[in-house]
């Protein structure tokens, strides 16, 4: 794990590596008794979910947006810390991993399953991350919620949804001046072309894409990854998001 983090140029910590495994060994065992996840080999969990989640760090060394400063400067520099979400988290992919390995960064994981949310407080717990909760919504009503409405610097999300819908689903999260970081496949050529209409709608503009292949490992065909980047540019029209289920069967 340690040799293909430092292909991504990531250092974790010792204590931050016992978490993560930690993390796979509670994935693996609650895996047993419901879905979380198809993927339960370790090395398979290390590249496929680990790293594909810390991959947001590209973003932040080929754009230069990153939020991902120690705890320390972000607290000298801002007063308090900077905000991601989450958005359809599953199994805490890849919110989950973001907060072990960003300590300065708050993150919300966000999901719909009672279930799944119920399995990640009891991680959050087991392993003391102060800096990520969990909380159980549709991302159709928690986005009209007050304390969650344009209110963080990046919202994330690998969930399996065309880019329209995402955006609507992710962008009313997004303060203004903030970004939208969708982790996507080779799908993304025919989606983003199609989800231009919805993004200046919601508020948004396209920022930057950024490519890659998960390292050795598994065929290339599999491990395209793209991150595709929206930043806010003003706030959501209050009709959106649309209740559901219209963003999902009728993208903007």
């Amino acid at each position: 794990m340690q040799q293909a983090l430092h292909e991504f140029h990531i250092s974790l910590s010792d204590e931050q590596l016992d978490q993560l495994l930690t993390f796979y060994e509670l994935l693996v065992e609650k895996n047993k008794v419901m879905n979380l996840t198809a993927i339960t080999e370790f090395e398979e969990v290390v590249f496929k979910h680990f790293l594909d989640s810390l991959a947001i760090c590209k973003v932040a060394f080929d754009q230069g947006i990153s939020p991902f400063q120690t705890e320390e400067a972000n607290s000298s520099q801002t007063g308090k810390k900077v905000r991601l979400i989450d958005v359809g988290c599953g199994a805490g992919f890849p919110g989950m991993v973001i907060a072990i390995a960003y300590p300065g960064v708050q993150v919300t994981l966000l999901d719909s399953l009672q279930k799944r949310v119920g399995f990640l407080q009891d991680v959050i717990e087991k392993l003391a991350i102060a800096n990520c909760s969990a909380v159980h919504f549709r991302a159709e009503e928690a986005a009209r919620m007050k304390e969650y409405r344009d209110s963080f610097d990046y919202a994330v999300s690998r969930a399996v949804a065309n880019l329209s819908t995402l955006s609507e689903y992710c962008l009313p999260y997004v303060k203004p001046g903030g970004y939208f970081i969708a982790y996507k496949s080779e799908k993304i050529r025919q989606e983003a072309p199609a989800a231009q209409k919805a993004i200046k709608l919601l508020g948004g503009k396209f920022a930057s894409e950024t490519e890659f292949y998960l390292p050795e490992g598994f065929e290339q065909g599999s491990s395209y990854r793209n991150l595709y980047v929206i930043q806010k540019t003003g706030p959501t029209p209050s009709k959106y998001p649309r209740k559901a289920p219209l963003p999902a069967k009728q993208p903007l």
